[in-house]
């Protein structure tokens, strides 16, 4: 799936997908859960916050 069709399917840019794969972004709450839904993970598995990292 390329950026392109993510972000149609999550409602968000594509610059928006691109920078929360480089980490960059983190993503709203609201986006995390529909990312965990739509790749069936939880948001864990797809997002981990760094020691020292606020």
């Amino acid at each position: 799936m390329s950026q392109v069709e993510l972000a149609a399917e999550m409602g968000v840019s594509r610059q928006t997908i691109h920078a929360i794969e480089k980490e960059k972004y983190s993503p709203s709450l609201e986006l995390a859960f529909k990312l965990s839904a739509f790749f069936e993970k939880t948001i864990e598995m797809i997002f981990y916050l760094e020691e020292g990292k606020k």
